[in-house]
Order: C-alpha cells, then sequence, then structure tokens
C-alpha cells in the first residue's frame, strides 16, 4: 500500500475526495484537501486530521493564493488529484449560458489553472490524476454540457502528458460511474428520486450503485509508483453499467 507520499486533493470535503482522503491518510501519506467553504474545510480538516484550504477551482486567485501558501511553507507534492467539480442538469435546448460557463469555469478550467499553478511544486516524478466521468463514454440526457466539460479536460490532459513529461509529471484520468454523493442533491434531485435511480442500478454486474469508497482504489493506484508507466490511461470505474 501506498504510504509517505504527499497528495493535494481539490474537492476533498465531501464524496469521492473526502474518502479517498480519508484512505490516504489511514496509509501513512500526507494530504491536504482544498474545498470552497471555509467552514466546510475547517470541518473537513480538523476530522481527517489533516492541511485544509479553501480553493474555489472557479477563482484564478484563490489558486494562486493555494500554491503561494503550498510554497510558502515548502510543501512538495508527489501527487495531485483534481477531483473538484460541479453538475448542474439541463436539457441541450434548455441550456442556460451561465450554467455553461461556471460548469466549464469548474470542470475543465478549474483543473487546468490548478495544474499550471500547483506543477511549480510537483516532484519528479509525480502523479497527476483527474476524476473524470462515464458521461465521456455514454450519452445521458441533461449531461451534455457536463459532458463535454469532463472531456474538454481529458483533451488538455492527453496534451499536457507530452508537454511535462520531461519535468517527470504523468496525467491519468478515472471515470466513476453512478456514484451516490452530494452531487445528485446539489442538481436538484430529491431524496425520493435519488432512492428511485439508484435502485435502477440494481440491474448492473455489481448490483447497486457505486459509493465513493469504490472509486478510491483505482485513483490510488494511479496515484501510486506501480502507474509509473501509465501516461493518459482511463480507467472506468462504473459497476459494469457500460457493459
Amino acid at each position: 500500500m501506498m504510504s509517505n507520499k504527499t497528495i493535494l486533493i481539490t474537492g476533498g470535503t465531501a464524496g469521492i475526495g473526502r474518502a479517498l482522503a480519508e484512505h490516504l491518510l489511514a496509509a501513512g501519506n500526507k494530504v491536504i484537501i482544498t474545498g470552497r467553504n471555509q467552514a466546510r474545510v475547517d470541518e473537513a480538516s480538523k476530522q481527517l486530521g489533516c492541511m485544509g484550504f479553501v480553493a474555489d477551482s472557479t477563482d484564478s486567485a484563490q489558486l494562486a493564493s493555494l500554491a503561494s501558501s503550498l510554497h510558502g511553507d515548502r510543501i512538495k507534492l508527489d501527487g495531485l488529484v483534481l477531483n473538484a467539480g460541479v453538475f448542474y442538469p439541463q436539457s441541450v435546448l434548455a441550456s442556460q449560458e451561465s450554467d455553461f460557463d461556471l460548469t466549464m469555469a469548474a470542470n475543465t478550467k478549474g483543473p487546468l489553472i490548478t495544474l499550471q499553478q500547483l506543477q511549480p511544486l510537483l516532484n519528479n516524478p509525480s502523479s497527476v490524476v483527474f476524476v473524470s466521468s462515464v458521461a465521456v463514454t455514454r450519452a445521458f440526457a441533461g449531461a451534455a454540457v457536463y459532458a463535454a466539460s469532463k472531456a474538454a479536460f481529458e483533451a488538455i490532459a492527453r496534451v499536457a502528458n507530452l508537454e511535462l513529461a520531461s519535468l517527470g509529471i504523468r496525467i491519468n484520468s478515472v471515470r466513476p460511474g453512478v456514484t451516490a454523493t452530494e452531487i445528485q442533491g446539489k442538481a436538484g434531485m430529491s431524496q425520493e428520486q435519488q432512492d428511485a435511480f439508484f435502485a435502477t442500478l440494481q440491474s448492473t454486474p455489481l448490483g447497486r450503485v457505486m459509493t465513493p469508497q469504490d472509486q478510491i482504489g483505482a485513483i490510488a493506484f494511479l496515484l501510486s509508483d506501480q502507474s509509473f508507466a501509465m501516461r493518459n490511461a482511463v480507467l472506468e470505474v462504473d459497476g459494469g453499467y457500460l457493459l
């Protein structure tokens, strides 16, 4: 099991990010989390026992401040997990320009600026993992802009693997399938709607909706030295949903 590495996780206050932080800390790694809300960052970092910073992925100034703070603390990173993201379901015809702009800012520009700002702090070698989505692979009604935002950063990562290779930086992606996190509620689904949706996943080979814990093994592997030769790999962790 990977240990003694320093990993930064964006969007680490809940969901997949928080579950991953717990896993990495338990294995003996140093973890730094970010989030958009000061109170939630303080609560999560206290409970986890790790460093936490407010850094909204849509706010370039906050991302620059994060990099400056880490540099001031002489922190070097072995891994970076670009996990923070948003989902605002809208049909293609009803999609609002404001939702498009915010989704692209959080899911595409945010990871790019985060990578730019933190690159000087990444060790040689180091691993960057992008938390994408199976929406890149399969069409879901209401997810056009979300899918585009994830696919767009995967395209950036492909080029970045070439440009950053000399710095020892490798970038790979995980595409989670439907995973029960706060994102469904934030997308406007009631608890009853979520329960009904999750119940449909009983027909998948896994037989249930996935949890954040189901995603951490793939991400931890890509962060570990065992993935050293992997570049632009995509691991689809979907419980068999795409079969």
